[in-house]
């Protein structure tokens, strides 16, 4: 009688913890769900492309919605008469396919049914109805769906906050650090770490001063960021090369007006 008690008992506690791992389990994959947020994908940015990288990055941790209106639009642009719009739809239907592919990327097509409203518009009911977002490059999409109360999200912004600081053609002033791996090469840092090669600079390497360069292009790699300068000119060096057609005009006016005097001395 004991045994049978015991085992019952042992029964009841083992059912009992089951049902309290498969309740915490429950609500914690509920709260992980309304964690992500629901993002609905609009014709621009699928012809844009660089979902793509943001998304292969994983820098995307939220639900990818591509709409159904958004992907009838699509292919009315590929099956058109115009030769650009057919070729850039065609490009994002395969974005859609490849969204869709990419692992830890949670990508699909809404089955919202496609009515007579404009595609914009869809979206901003689709966004409204689900509590979700916008990813669009549309710069008026973006304005209208302000004035609905509903965030936007745009590759264009992303790509500019990106950006490096400095283009081919600006100046700055530098310290030069330490040397090159090519010979006559210098190289220096930036206040956000991002170095800097600079071109005929080794002699500045032991005394450490600070020189003007000129930014002449950047090299973005999987390591980082790497910028390429050249000294630019100071004003000692501009006046050094400049043309010395004054200084020579000059000289030849003295030559002349001497020998101009000789020549009325002899004459007298």
């Amino acid at each position: 009688m004991e045994l049978f008690t015991l085992v019952l008992g042992s029964l009841v506690f083992l059912e009992t913890t089951a049902l309290c791992v498969s309740n915490f389990s429950g609500k914690a994959k509920n709260l992980n769900r309304k964690a992500r947020r629901r993002i609905f994908v609009d014709t621009s940015t699928l012809i844009d492309g660089r979902i793509l990288s943001v998304a292969r990055a994983g820098f995307i941790g939220d639900e990818l919605l591509i709409p159904r209106s958004v992907v009838r639009e699509l292919q009315l642009l590929a099956d058109g008469s115009d030769s650009e719009k057919r070729m850039r739809a065609r490009f994002g239907l395969d974005v859609i396919n490849e969204l869709e592919r990419i692992e830890n990327v949670e990508a699909r097509v809404f089955p919202d049914i496609p009515g007579h409203v404009r595609v914009d518009e869809r979206l901003i009911e689709l966004a409204k109805d689900n509590n979700g977002l916008i990813m669009t490059n549309d710069y008026n999409l973006s304005k209208v769906a302000k004035t609905e109360h509903i965030e936007t999200i745009n590759i264009n912004e992303l790509a500019q906050g990106l950006r490096t600081e400095y283009l081919p053609g600006d100046k700055l002033s530098v310290r030069i650090i330490g040397a090159g791996t090519n010979p006559h090469q210098a190289v220096a840092y930036l206040t956000d770490g991002t170095m800097v090669v600079v071109d005929d600079a080794e002699k500045y390497i032991k005394s450490r001063e600070m020189v003007e360069i000129e930014f002449v292009r950047y090299l973005q790699t999987n390591a980082g960021k790497m910028m390429f300068a050249k000294l630019a000119k100071t004003p000692k060096e501009q006046k050094k090369n400049r043309p010395q057609g004054r200084r020579v005009a000059k000289k030849t006016d003295k030559k002349r007006s001497q020998t101009s005097k000789t020549k009325t001395k002899s004459k007298q």
